[in-house]
């Protein structure tokens, strides 16, 4: 695990420093988490050798929580995983280790996070446009589901005009991909070695900014971006004198970015409108050209209550998600559209159900998705996971990797 442990340091020294000198006020702690016992399944046949139809793991994730009751706070969530299928995907990460500190200033509120982090910024559904603090940990799930813990110094301040939040980045995190052996790996190998447009490489200090607000029925989010970007362009891994083709590796490169983002939700009754845009300079294309560019999503959401008169809930979703530089954008969102249902049971178990389609408007990619959550006992639970890909393009960027369909199970111990 490659990570900036300055911040992280810093972060445990002011809990022993801090938590003993709460002038004898009382304080709390708990232990919790979740240990996971995982398997997946891949009914197609393997593109790439060493490649197994299955994989099974364990993933560990404990969070320790203490207050002083002092307005001060520690919170530890380390990560890890075995795979027995992927090497790269055995990996631990620091998903947060914070010192929050807070109190009132006047008639507002403040917050100090200081160390490793996760944040949170959007409203679409399957994917979030202006989410651009954390990067993404890719090997746990191919719909950037999972982010990394990310060094951080967060200012929060809130009152009646709205909350601000203020963000400095000391340490950038590469983006984790599949290992030679990986399922749900890109055609050509991504190397371990990484570039950076920016001399100061992962310690170029990023910044980032927020505020947000509620207008009568508008929840709103103003968002401002400055530094290295989270996803990577590739470059081809040549020695002097070589000519690229089809199975030369690659090597993740980081431009330095700039990013202004808007997230908003409307409440219209029953209606959840909701949109995400975005406007990023500095990076490159999938040509390899730097192109400024914008990106939405526009969805809405309904939830139907007490569906055909029993105790059941359904949701029902539906959002575009457009890139201007379609086709020549880097990701897989420049032109989709996405048609979910979310039923939940509301039983003793707590059973839920999601149902998805996502397809692509400008190539032959159709993939379903549909989950199942259920509680088994006071601590087991399960979950459920299937994607199938319906139809590939060839011509997709991401063919290789999108061609792997996948039925997962967890179960999973709570304490």
């Amino acid at each position: 695990m490659r990570f900036g442990g300055d911040l992280t340091v810093l972060c445990l020294a002011l809990v022993l420093v801090l938590a003993p000198g709460a002038g004898g006020r009382a304080q709390t702690s708990d232990f919790s988490g979740t240990v996971s016992l995982q398997t997946r399944w891949y009914p197609e046949s393997p593109t790439f050798a060493g490649q197994e139809p299955h994989a099974s793991g364990l993933v560990v994730e404990p969070t320790v929580y203490t207050e002083s009751g002092g307005g001060v706070s520690f919170t530890l969530t380390p990560f890890a995983r075995y795979d027995s299928a992927d090497s790269r995907r055995t990996h631990a990460d620091l998903r947060e280790a914070y010192l929050l500190a807070y109190g009132d200033w006047g008639p507002n509120f403040w917050e100090l996070r200081l160390g490793v982090g996760r944040v949170f910024w959007g409203v679409a559904e399957l994917h979030n446009l202006v989410d651009i603090v954390n990067q993404y940990d890719l090997i746990e799930h191919p719909r950037e589901e999972a982010k990394l813990g990310q060094p951080m110094a967060h200012v929060t301040i809130g009152g009646d005009w709205g909350v601000a939040e203020l963000l400095a980045l000391p340490y950038h995190r590469e983006r984790t991909f599949a290992g030679p052996s990986g399922r749900l790996r890109p055609g050509r190998l991504i190397l371990d070695d990484v570039l950076y447009e920016s001399s100061d490489g992962e310690r170029h200090l990023d910044v980032a900014a927020r505020y947000s607000n509620s207008v009568g029925l508008v929840d709103f989010g103003l968002s401002a971006f400055a530094g290295t970007n989270r996803e990577p362009f590739f470059v081809p891994a040549l020695q002097p004198g070589m000519i690229p083709d089809a199975d030369t590796p690659l090597i993740p490169y980081y431009e330095q970015i700039r990013q202004v983002g808007l997230d908003a939700q409307l409440t219209a009754g029953a209606w959840l409108i909701k949109l995400e845009a975005i406007h990023r300079s500095g990076a490159r294309n999938l040509l390899g050209e730097e192109e400024d560019y914008r990106a939405a999503i526009l969805g809405g959401e309904r939830t139907l209550y007490a569906v055909f008169g029993s105790v059941a809930d359904l949701t029902l979703l539906a959002e575009w998600h457009d890139d201007s530089r379609e086709p020549r954008a880097t990701n897989v969102w420049a032109n989709d559209v996405f048609i979910a249902g979310h039923l939940a049971l509301n039983d003793v178990p707590g059973t839920e159900i999601a149902a998805g389609l996502l397809g692509d408007l400008s190539r032959n990619y159709r993939a379903l998705s549909v989950e199942m959550r259920r509680r088994l006992s006071s601590r087991w639970s399960m979950r459920v996971e299937l994607i199938a890909n319906v139809d590939v393009d060839p011509a997709d960027i991401t063919y290789d990797a999108r061609r792997d369909s996948f039925l997962a199970f967890d179960f999973n111990y709570n304490f």
